[in-house]
């Protein structure tokens, strides 16, 4: 039986069953020449048949893999690996090393988010990001469901960036043409064509993960190219590239358009439930807009006028299409910002504006207030046999620490690359085992003037350090 990979693609390391998977300079100029040969007969088929040539050569697949790659990235950045005792000469322990890491990634909202996979941006401590246009920025984590292998990242820099479009993936059929873009074998914006093979696949990755209901394709899906968008004719996004089976050739799959937007809501949601407090749910209504189905009584939307039935057409000059967009909206605002409803009732559109509370879970707590708007992180304690747990080599013997369950975008911690599930074990000098320590430690004379701070960490099993440049104590709770 074969075996399942996912299809991030860890530069320097073989991937494959077995051969030569190595470009040869005798390959490269092989194809070269060919490539040269097919030029000059390209040119002399047009010059002898004039502008129609031109017009049988624009197939459907080359405008959709126009119309779709301006909104695909390649996403890149360092991974910790153990490198295996077995691996190693001298027979030394294990230890760990820093390999170059890559993938794909598709923007799904001209403010910056891209989708990509869990995989692609799992412990990597800097996200680099490659546009199609060339330029190079960076990326923040905001949500991601190791289960499902989807995350949501943000671009840092300008927009409006290219946005891909969307299909459906409920009227897919077996044997309709498909496309694939990604960064194969680190080879950027790699395009390749197949079919739809089957659909409803549940494909095994271990004994704890499995993949479902997958779009199984013959389109070429090569390491890199996780992440990235499987596109229909017309170029429209209807899965996103997921892995292929290794030892069999052009059996590869992708996680179904709908699938990926419902999770990456549904990500998005509880992200910002942990934020703050509107007071409502919604549904996708078939015109476009959010429906409010349900209210709290006395909350911000409540106090605001809303009610059941209305449907919510634009957040902050922002449309609304969808519980997606919706949710979108709501993650660009920060606990406590100000919110502007345009809402259609009855037939009649109305403004609003309600302010988003601060939830009593993230900052009851003046210290988890503090740890928010300095560091840029959401914790939880964490007693010391839990630290003992997730690192035994661990030389200090530290009380406890602090869980990190969720990283403000932009901020100090996001920068140093602290993710979801990080354990903070210390600042500067101190250890902080609890939130009564952060806060002692955020009152020092010179961390309360910005200056930078050493951290220390636990990731799994490893022990990580860097430098906190903390924000001033006197900016006012904001999110980017």
């Amino acid at each position: 039986m074969g075996v399942l990979l996912s299809m991030g693609l860890l530069a320097g390391l073989t991937v494959g069953t077995g051969g030569d998977e190595s470009v040869r300079a005798d390959d490269l100029q092989s194809v070269t020449a060919t490539s040269f040969r097919s030029s000059e007969a390209s040119v002399r088929d047009t010059r002898s048949t004039g502008r129609s040539s031109r017009s049988l050569r624009e197939t459907p697949t080359v405008t959709a893999i126009r119309r779709a790659s301006p909104s695909v990235v390649n996403l890149h950045g360092q991974k910790t690996i153990r490198t295996t005792a077995a691996s190693m000469a001298g027979g030394a322990p294990d230890s760990f090393r820093q390999v170059n890491g890559m993938g794909t990634g598709v923007v799904i909202d001209p403010r910056g988010y891209v989708i990509t996979n869990y995989h692609v941006v799992e412990d990597v401590s800097e996200l680099n990001v490659t546009l199609h246009s060339g330029e190079a920025t960076r990326a923040d984590l905001i949500a991601s469901d190791p289960q499902s292998d989807l995350a949501l990242v943000k671009l840092r820099g300008q927009g409006p960036f290219p946005t891909i479009p969307r299909g459906h993936s409920d009227d897919l059929m077996i044997g309709e043409t498909v496309i694939a873009i990604g960064n194969a074998f680190g080879y950027v914006h790699t395009s390749t064509e197949g079919i739809i093979s089957a659909l409803h696949r549940d494909v095994p990755v271990n004994e704890t993960q499995q993949y479902r209901d997958l779009i199984q394709t013959s389109a070429g899906i090569n390491p890199g190219n996780s992440g990235g968008p499987l596109l229909n004719i017309d170029g429209e996004m209807i899965g996103v590239n997921v892995a292929v089976r290794v030892g069999a050739q052009q059996i590869a799959f992708a996680i179904p358009i709908d699938q990926v937007l419902e999770t990456v809501t549904e990500m998005i949601n509880r992200h910002n439930n942990r934020r703050m407090v509107i007071g409502m749910d919604g549904s996708a209504v078939s015109r476009g807009g959010v429906q409010v189905t349900r209210l709290s009584e006395g909350g911000s939307a409540h106090q605001a006028g809303l009610q059941t039935g209305d449907r919510l057409v634009r957040i902050n000059q922002q449309n609304i299409a969808d519980p997606l967009n919706y949710e979108l909206s709501v993650l660009e605002l920060g606990p406590g910002d100000p919110m502007q409803v345009e809402f259609e009732r009855d037939g009649e559109f109305f403004q609003t504006q309600l302010a988003t509370a601060v939830t009593s879970q993230e900052f009851g707590d003046p210290a988890a207030a503090l740890a928010w708007q300095v560091v840029g992180v959401s914790v939880r304690p964490a007693g010391e046999s839990f630290v003992r747990r997730m690192n035994s080599r661990l030389r200090t013997n530290y009380r406890g620490g602090l869980i990190v369950t969720d990283v403000r975008a932009g901020s100090a911690a996001s920068e140093q690359g602290i993710t979801a599930g990080d354990v903070l074990l210390g600042i500067h000098v101190w250890q902080t085992a609890g939130l009564e320590d952060l806060a002692e430690i955020l009152d020092q004379p010179n961390i309360r003037r910005g200056s930078k701070a050493k951290f220390y960490l636990v990731r799994k099993d490893q022990t990580l350090y860097g430098h906190l440049q903390l924000a001033s104590q006197g900016n006012q709770l904001t999110r980017r």
